[in-house]
């Protein structure tokens, strides 16, 4: 991998990763229109390990910006802050059903669903729901919530966790399924998209150490030992373009989160569901005409 290749996946994750535009289908695509893990399985492997592993310098973004949030919820883990606690506990009660459905399906998940054509169904079908759901609002603009995060209770919490449970679904977005359960419990948009960086914090965390630390199985046992997915992404392209992904990922991801934030206050969702239909529809059109397969 060329530097000015991680450069640019970071760049990809860390804009996309917070955006409801699925950070997972964009890298997919830039990842096949740069040839990168496309020679082997190994090497589709050392291509899907890098991408989840520069997910940190998105997670550093969000700590960075909402170092506050983190800091209540520690000294509240200590016993000092109660709505610290109780945020805690809201994250950590979003996180479990992830956690659970992670570790009986990720196998599977891998095997049928990283492929194109899902993740262009899943960028389509996401596109036509929040175009929906944004209809809907403005035909009802007295219904919805308004409640804000320090409201969020734990059973609202795994609402929203079983929301993110569908993002499993590469090409789905985990930030658009845990914004929209938000709202649909009865958060406001702003608090909405908060829990999702928030809660976004622990999952990702949670993926990027699991693909961090997990074991390739077959090829001889030479990556089946701890840390092996490590050993196969820095054998396959070294340290350098690690960082250089983390790094961009960090600093896009900063730019991405205070957009959203300050772009939602006045214009809602209905620009990334246009958004989703026509990327889907052009990577969609891309592989019908053979420029790269599924």
């Amino acid at each position: 991998m060329e530097p000015w290749q991680a450069f640019l996946l970071g760049i990809i994750e860390g804009i996309t990763e917070y955006l409801p535009v699925s950070s997972t289908g964009h890298l997919v695509v830039a990842q096949r229109l740069m040839g990168i893990g496309t020679v082997d399985s190994l090497d589709k492997m050392a291509a899907d390990a890098f991408a989840i592993c520069i997910q940190g310098g998105a997670i550093l973004a969000v700590l960075g910006l909402y170092y506050k949030r983190v800091l209540q919820m520690i000294m509240g883990v200590l016993g000092k802050d109660p709505e610290g606690l109780k945020l805690a506990i809201a994250i950590i009660a979003g996180f479990i059903p992830a956690a659970i459905l992670g570790m009986l399906f990720n196998d599977w998940i891998e095997e049928k669903l990283f492929s194109l054509w899902p993740i262009i169904f899943a960028l389509i079908v996401g596109g036509a729901a929040i175009l929906g759901t944004s209809w809907w609002r403005k035909k009802h603009p007295a219904v919805g919530g308004g409640k804000d995060l320090i409201d969020l209770t734990w059973k609202m919490a795994v609402i929203i966790g079983l929301m993110q449970c569908v993002a499993m679904w590469p090409g789905t977005s985990r930030s658009l399924m845990t914004i929209v359960g938000g709202v649909l419990v009865g958060l406001s948009l702003r608090a909405a998209v908060e829990y999702s960086f928030l809660l976004g914090v622990l999952t990702l965390t949670a993926a990027t150490v699991k693909k961090a630390v997990w074991k390739v199985d077959g090829f001889g046992g030479q990556y089946d030992t701890l840390f092996g997915g490590t050993k196969l992404m820095w054998e396959h392209y070294g340290t350098v373009p690690l960082l250089i992904g983390i790094v961009a990922a960090a600093v896009s991801a900063a730019i991405a989160v205070k957009w959203l934030v300050s772009y939602l206050q006045s214009h809602g969702l209905t620009l990334f569901g246009w958004y989703r239909i026509a990327i889907g529809l052009l990577i969609g059109g891309l592989v019908a005409s053979g420029v790269f397969s599924a």
